[in-house]
């Protein structure tokens, strides 16, 4: 038998092979499952906002989160409030879709009368799934995934893994920038001061910000001190200037100030022990303690079950300067913004009205959270005595007190032989201090 008729047996057998297994097996690819085609994700969100096709709502990421029960999977989003119907999760299990789950929808009770409002939708997990992104839509039945923007699922913990070491131990969320906001010389001090304090990271969401203060922020996301997280809200939302719809109006309260708490929490959850929500004006203080770190070794040993802690807040009113002048530098001069140093006279807060805290917590005990208080939470809460920690917030006066009716409080002075020659690197490496000015 010649060559040429050899090949000729060979491919009528191989061919007749092939039929067999198409015509015999409905799913050829069963057979060789290492050559499956993945058809997930083919779009994967690279924004921090994506728009949920055919609704009015907004989602921002994925996390899992197994602490309500039936459930794996938290995606924090914002939606509007009159308009919330009944969803689906839509899983990416190693390249293949999952068959759609039933969404469970739970709107954040803070919402301060706006139209739209922070929302958690929480998605099962089918078994067998090794689930690596997620998507929602309004129809039960499965779409093509090419139809799909996936969020990938964050915070996922290798099965049978003994639990790693935290990353951090103190993070700091700030929210929001926005309306070209540039008070850089506080911001320098601030986060040097927090660093100062024990603190490893911030996390700043950013609408928009002045040319000073941006080049700040690039200088120390550079450093890995700062991760700024765009927040492009106004490109899909009219957001509101201020906290209450019926005095300010708008879609969503402060830039969507809610969302970006929770977000930052759970950003933090895996690689935080400890998260401060509080602004960039503020500045949480000890009092007793020369650090965050022994101010909350303290209070765990006194307090082991509490995961929110409330600080009181304090008010510096920005119009009245220490009178000496001693910080008054000269190489700050002409930078943009105010100058903490200077100001050492707080209003004590008056006990016969509410007096917001701020909170540091512990990411695992808390599900959502506000501005200034926790909505879902495990554990008991303590409210830190002043004299033991409390704000410094530099701002305009909330009642208005005579310079004598206010008192002394010199306790950022304690750090200023460390603090002012940090500020002075960090606005030299950001290109906002010349080299000749610096002391």
């Amino acid at each position: 038998m010649t060559t040429h008729a050899k090949k000729k047996i060979f491919f009528i057998a191989a061919t007749i092979v092939i039929l067999f297994i198409v015509n015999r097996t409905p799913d050829v690819y069963s057979l060789f499952p290492k050559v499956r085609p993945k058809v997930c994700p083919v779009w994967t969100a690279v924004n921090t906002i994506t728009p949920l096709n055919s609704t009015k709502h907004l989602l921002v990421s994925a996390f899992e989160d197994r602490r309500v029960k039936g459930f794996d999977v938290r995606i924090i989003s914002i939606f509007k409030r009159d308009s919330i119907s009944p969803l689906y999760c839509l899983f990416c299990c190693e390249g293949q879709l999952s068959k759609t789950q039933v969404a469970k929808i739970l709107q954040h009770s803070d919402n301060f009368g706006y139209p739209f409002a922070t929302t958690d939708v929480m998605c099962p997990v089918p078994d067998g799934c090794d689930a690596s992104h997620v998507t929602l839509q309004t129809e039960p039945e499965r779409p093509k995934a090419v139809n799909q923007i996936w969020l990938p699922i964050r915070n996922q913990r290798s099965r049978g893994k003994k639990e790693e070491r935290m990353q951090f131990n103190f993070t700091v969320c700030i929210s929001n920038l926005f309306g070209g906001y540039n008070n850089v010389l506080q911001y320098a001090q601030t986060l040097e001061m927090y660093r100062l304090l024990g603190v490893d990271r911030v996390v700043i969401y950013n609408t928009s910000c002045g040319p000073e203060l941006d080049r700040l922020l690039k200088s120390y996301s550079q450093t890995g001190f700062v991760e700024v997280v765009p927040w492009p809200i106004d490109m899909f939302l009219n957001p509101s200037w201020g906290w209450l719809f019926s005095r300010h109006r708008g879609d969503l309260h402060y830039f969507g100030q809610l969302t970006t708490l929770n977000e930052c929490v759970y950003r933090s959850m895996e690689r935080s022990r400890y998260v401060l929500l509080n602004d960039i004006d503020e500045i949480i203080m000890p009092y007793k303690h020369d650090s965050l770190v022994s101010l909350m070794d303290a209070l765990q040993q006194q307090h082991p079950e509490t995961g929110v802690f409330f600080i009181q807040n304090h008010i510096f009113p920005k119009q009245h300067s220490e009178p000496s002048g001693r910080f008054r530098l000269p190489q700050w001069d002409g930078l943009p913004g105010i100058n903490i140093l200077e100001h050492i006279y707080k209003e004590d807060p008056d006990s016969k009205v509410y007096h917001p805290h701020k909170m540091i917590v512990q990411p695992r005990f808390v599900e959502q959270v506000s501005v200034h208080e926790a909505l879902k939470f495990s554990g008991p809460i303590l409210k830190v005595p002043p004299d033991v920690c409390r704000i410094i917030h530099v701002r305009k006066p909330l009642r208005g007190l005579r310079l004598e009716q206010l008192r002394e409080d010199k306790r950022l002075w304690d750090f200023q032989e460390k603090l002012i020659p940090n500020v002075d690197r960090a606005l030299r490496r950001a290109g906002l201090l010349p080299w000749q000015r610096i002391r």
